[in-house]
């Protein structure tokens, strides 16, 4: 179960940690390397209680024409144009046992779950002399969750993402700036997943409660990250805005605003001899 857990959280990580500074430049066709993080998370997004996960992860990049494989996703770019690309986006988020935590306490365990589905990419502003992009990102994916025994589907989300990304923040330093920004919207099926209350489960401190689909709150994500030689640094907040969702009367919504949080050491130890022009 922990190698699980790893898997998930390694996920979660490389979906929002690292920021999205695409500038053109000479690089590796691939590189290898291996990483460690340390990330503070909230149970579920409206959780009070969090969790303090030590995470080491691999690190693999490659740039090929069709393939790539970044700290994002994998991904076949059949589709791209100057403005527009085709990609492929990812999430997930972590089990929760309910006996661990009190909004939960006598209702089934939350499984993880994992989303996956297409991702229309749109570049607004490109200045690559000043190395800064702007893009917005319309991601839709159904989510799943899995007892690592069988898999069930729990609907899906939409969350489209304005991005912002600035290399070099301060001249001269290599420090690199990414934004993300924008709001969630998903299906009854998934905010039944983690906000309703069914009435077996009821008590007079947590009343029934039936989740619908719609307006699922807001996110901003900030990431830093910077290279040194073989080694690269990042570190990111995030943060969820529940006000105004469609569950926010849920009882086991129990704070408005969720963070999560981390920082992560990357030791590239391998890389190609042959480099390639890319956007990453």
């Amino acid at each position: 179960m922990r190698v699980r857990r790893v898997l998930l959280l390694i996920l979660l990580f490389v979906s929002i940690v690292f920021p999205r500074v695409a500038i053109s430049a000479e690089k590796p066709l691939w590189e290898v390397g291996v990483g460690f993080a340390a990330l503070l998370l909230p149970d579920y997004r409206g959780s009070n209680e969090y969790r303090f996960y030590p995470l080491p992860y691999p690190y693999f990049i490659y740039r090929g024409d069709v393939l790539k494989v970044d700290e994002h996703n994998i991904s076949g770019r059949i589709f791209k144009t100057d403005r527009i690309l085709l990609d492929v986006s990812f999430y997930g988020s972590v089990p929760v046992k309910a006996s661990n935590n009190t909004a939960r306490e006598g209702m089934p365990d939350l499984d993880p779950t994992f989303e996956i589905g297409p991702a229309i990419i749109i570049n607004f502003l490109e200045n690559k002399e000043d190395k800064y992009k702007l893009n917005l990102t319309l991601p839709v994916r159904a989510v799943f969750s899995t007892d690592f025994s069988s898999v069930s589907r729990e609907g899906w989300v939409f969350a489209p993402r304005l991005n912002f990304e600035k290399g070099d923040i301060i001249p001269q330093t290599g420090l690199n700036l990414g934004i993300s920004v924008g709001p969630m919207f998903a299906d009854s099926g998934y905010h039944e997943y983690f906000y309703t209350v069914d009435p077996a489960y009821a008590t007079v401190a947590r009343p029934a409660y039936s989740a619908g689909g719609g307006y699922s709150g807001s996110t901003l994500s900030i990431g830093l990250d910077k290279a040194y030689k073989q080694f690269i640094f990042s570190t990111f907040v995030s943060a969820d805005f529940l006000q105004g969702a469609v569950f926010e009367n849920s009882p086991l919504v129990k704070r408005s605003t969720s963070f999560m949080t981390g920082i992560g050491f990357t030791w590239i130890f391998l890389k190609s001899a042959k480099m390639v022009t890319t956007e990453k």
